[in-house]
Formats: C-alpha cells, structure tokens, sequence
C-alpha cells in the first residue's frame, strides 16, 4: 500500500514530472519536487501560484478553521519572498454542514484574507455525498510582484546561516491536543497548553516579515516531514551539506510533551507554520529580530556548508534522512483508534 501524504520524489520523477501538458516560455518555475510555488513571467511581473488542499476541523471552531486552512494556501505563495495577492477558493462540503456552519468558516477565511491584503477572486461552492471534513477542497494562491524579491527553497548559498521560526513540531501537537485531547494520557493543564499552539499554524505574516527583514536566499514551510524534511529537500534542491544543531531551536510549550505521548519525533511530524530561512550570517541577527518582534520565536540552527553537489542534513553530527511518510499520519490514526 502507498505511504499516506505527499508521493515522493521518485513517484513526482516517474508520473508527474514527465508530463506537464503545454510547454510554455512564461512559465519560469514549474513544479519540482519540494517546491511548492511555480512562476510565470508577465511583463515585468512575476506571477507566483500555489495551490494545496483544504481541511476544515470542526474541533477548531468554523470561524478558526476557516482562517488557518486558508493561511495554509497562501503561506505556499508567501515563501516565496513575493505577498500573497490574491487567491481562487473550491469548497466540496459534508452534505451535513449548515449554512450557518458554513458562514462562520467563510466568514474566517475571508476576514484573514481582507486582513493579509488578499483578494478572493474565483471558486466553487457545493455539497456532496461522500466528503468528509479532513479535506473539503482546495484553494489557489496567486502573487504578482517583482521578479527581484523572488525566493526560493533551493536556493540556499554556502555560508548562509539556517534561521527556525516557530520550532518543531508546533502544528502536530497543537492539533492533536485539541482533536484528541482524551487520548493523549497528560494532564489537563498540560493538553490546554499544547492546545495553544494551534494559533501557531499561521506563516503567512512571519513569511512576509522576514522577506523584509533581511537577504534572504532560501525560505520553506516545514509541512509534511516536519524541520527534518523542509531542510532535506532544501540541502537537496541546492546541493549543499546543511549542518544543524537541536538545541539552539524554539521548542513551543507542550510540543515535547504531546510528541512523547504519541511517539513521534517533533523534528520529523508536520509544522505548518515554522519556515526554515537561509540568510547571509551577518543578515541573520535582524532576521531572527524581526521574527520575536511580531512574537514568533526564532533563531539560528545551523550553516550551510559547500559540497561537490550533494545535499545532505547532519543533525547533532550525524547524518538526518527525511521520513518517507510523515509519522504524523499513523500517530493520528491510533489516536483515533484510542
């Protein structure tokens, strides 16, 4: 049986990459393995696209829900150094979601939206048998900006310092303490905590906060495979050795502890919402400044140093593999089961 999550690079090789319909000149970036945005060149606009499905978790409350599922959308536009400008929203809906329920989701996303400077500009909205509330559809994100401020997560420069933000872990504690707080066996003060860090899943200002607040050569969302796999297919897309340390990174309060309960590394389980930086190191202190400015903690975990094309993550000193498939998936699972 297929792994769950995202297929990997030598699935995306054999089946998606080969064919990519139309060849097209302003198409300047298209899709790669562990890039999440393509580009098109438009005049003198850079055109930056992303798209990624919408989960919509009651247990969030509908207006929360809404918000965080559409800041998931954009934050694949905003790390690429160009703002989220606009965004196209497919909802297919449980046929027992209310109008009322589906009000206060909207009214979510399209509050964050205003807020984010972000205009909805198409979509389809329905009900239909079958559906569940993990994934109700999905949403494009749209920027248009200048070439100039493109970033990308390959493009990391040896030298560079590798900036966390938020820390490990953060989205999966934070969600299955607040889906499974029963199953976890911790105490109650200890849950509710973890629970806080749902408000952790939100990128898309810190993605626009560090775009200004230093030089910035690489950027990627720590989403499925956790820390470990946003810098695994970042060392790879560059071609560099990343050499990090654990103990310099944010750990969030009540991470640990909701990571031991179900038996996955924080490093290696799905943190939307944490972005992995790469910055000249003399840029990295008014990076990380600019981070715990707007309340996001940050820091340096490591540098990026030189090979002969290899990318590779060495942790603590030893050699760091990204997960096949997210740990997250089958911890979720027995929770469930619990």
């Amino acid at each position: 049986m297929p792994d769950r999550g995202k297929i990997d690079d030598g699935t995306f090789e054999e089946i998606i990459a080969p064919q990519l319909g139309a060849d097209r000149a302003d198409v300047t970036v298209g899709p790669q393995h562990g890039v999440d945005f393509g580009v098109l060149s438009v005049e003198d606009s850079a055109i930056v696209t992303a798209t990624d499905p919408i989960s919509v978790l009651p247990a969030l409350g509908f207006e929360r829900a809404g918000r965080m599922a559409l800041d998931i959308v954009l934050t694949d536009v905003a790390v690429s150094g160009i703002d989220p400008t606009h965004v196209t929203v497919s909802l297919s809906l449980p046929t027992e979601m209310t109008d009322e329920e589906l009000a206060r989701t909207w009214h979510g996303m399209a509050d964050h939206a205003e807020a984010l400077g972000v205009s909805v500009v198409a979509g389809h909205t329905a009900r239909y048998e079958g559906i569940d509330y993990s994934w109700v559809g999905g949403g494009t994100a749209l920027g248009v900006g200048d070439p100039s401020d493109l970033v990308r997560p390959d493009g990391a420069q040896p030298g560079d310092a590798i900036v966390l933000t938020t820390g490990p872990g953060t989205e999966t504690a934070g969600l299955f303490a607040t889906l499974f707080p029963d199953a976890l066996e911790l105490s109650a003060a200890t849950v509710a905590t973890a629970q806080e860090r749902v408000e952790d899943i939100l990128g898309v200002a810190d993605a626009n906060r560090a775009s200004e607040a230093g030089d910035l050569h690489a950027m990627h969302d720590a989403t499925e495979g956790g820390v470990i796999g946003g810098l695994a297919e970042m060392a790879t897309g560059a071609g560099h050795r990343f050499v990090v340390e654990r103990d310099p990174a944010p750990i969030q309060p009540g991470v640990q502890a909701v990571c031991d309960a179900v038996g996955v590394d924080p490093w290696t389980v799905s943190s939307a919402g944490s972005l992995l930086l790469t910055t000249p190191p003399e840029e990295a202190t008014a990076v990380v400044e600019a981070m715990e400015s707007g309340g996001t903690p940050a820091a340096v975990i490591g540098q990026v140093k030189a090979t002969d094309g290899e990318g590779t993550v060495h942790l603590d000193d030893q050699r760091a593999e990204a997960p096949k498939s997210d740990p997250a998936w089958d911890a979720m699972a027995q929770l469930a089961d619990r």
